[in-house]
């Protein structure tokens, strides 16, 4: 977190990283990201079967709003369906079908899978034929169990007509890449290869960097380039940069690893009584 001296130093009354994205226009796009934000949106009124990876603090979430927010603001009949179950890990298809049930209908859910199922798939065809169209949107999903993930072929199956009933959007860490493999998962494969995969990448240059900070700090009434310049933010770039055993360079600048970097470097500027976060006041960390 931010120092008391580093506040008073940079003339701020709150973290620029904390409670950052309060509506759309707060959340820094990329080309990539603009594109993901858009095919998830796309997903959720045409249907379709999706999944997004990042690592932990990509901005996944981020951008899973962003998505949603757009469908909200347009006033646009797409029902959310969201199951409320924390350990993913523990999420039955059952809780599912429940989510299904209580977000689309005042009904209770029936007792067995087989008597939800078909309660699922008529409350999804009334709410159709309604002018609604429906997405299941499942957060950290590659807690999920092969035999749930498997299960959700049917429900994207589910039809009327020609339409699709249920677009179907998971996002998780890229260790789900491994569940999405049938090549380790064959009893999976039906639905693995319906599956559409989109991956958050870092930000790999100075100048994506510094970017993303004019976002954070132009929110605060604050300009970027006197709180951390130019040259900071190649230099907090080439920090973000590691090598594999085989000297193959990578970038690891997620949003999440950004903001507590410039956090420490801007305590590390009020120490040094720098007029700004430079190249050297980012080298010495």
């Amino acid at each position: 977190m931010l120092t008391m001296k580093a506040y008073k130093k940079f003339g701020l009354f709150q973290d620029p990283f904390n409670g950052d994205v309060t509506k759309a226009e707060d959340v820094f796009l990329t080309d990539e990201t603009r594109f993901v934000a858009e095919f998830l949106y796309q997903t959720a009124k045409a249907g379709g079967m999706v999944a997004l990876l990042g690592e932990s603090g990509s901005g996944k979430t981020t951008i899973r709003r962003y998505a949603m927010d757009r469908i909200q603001s347009e006033g646009q009949k797409i029902k959310i369906i969201a199951p409320r179950s924390i350990d993913k890990g523990k999420l039955t298809t059952s809780a599912i079908c429940d989510a299904i049930i209580q977000d689309c209908s005042a009904e209770k859910p029936r007792r067995t899978l087989e008597a939800k199922s078909r309660q699922v798939e008529r409350i999804l065809v009334n709410s159709s034929r309604a002018g609604y169209n429906h997405v299941l949107m499942i957060e950290e999903a590659h807690d999920l169990s092969i035999p749930t993930l498997k299960y959700l072929k049917r429900f994207w199956e589910l039809e009327d007509g020609f339409k699709k009933l249920l677009a179907i959007v998971l996002i998780g860490q890229v260790e789900m890449k491994a569940k999405l493999d049938e090549s380790q998962n064959w009893e999976a494969r039906e639905v693995i290869r319906r599956i559409e995969v989109l991956e958050l990448h870092p930000l790999g240059t100075g100048k994506e960097i510094a970017d993303y900070l004019d976002i954070k700090f132009k929110r605060l009434g604050k300009e970027r380039s006197k709180i951390i310049t130019d040259e900071g933010c190649e230099a907090l770039a080439e920090k973000l940069r590691k090598a594999t055993r085989r000297n193959v360079v990578y970038s690891v600048a997620y949003p999440l690893l950004i903001n507590n970097w410039v956090r420490r470097a801007m305590n590390q500027a009020a120490e040094l009584g720098a007029d700004a976060v430079d190249a050297d006041v980012v080298n010495s960390l």
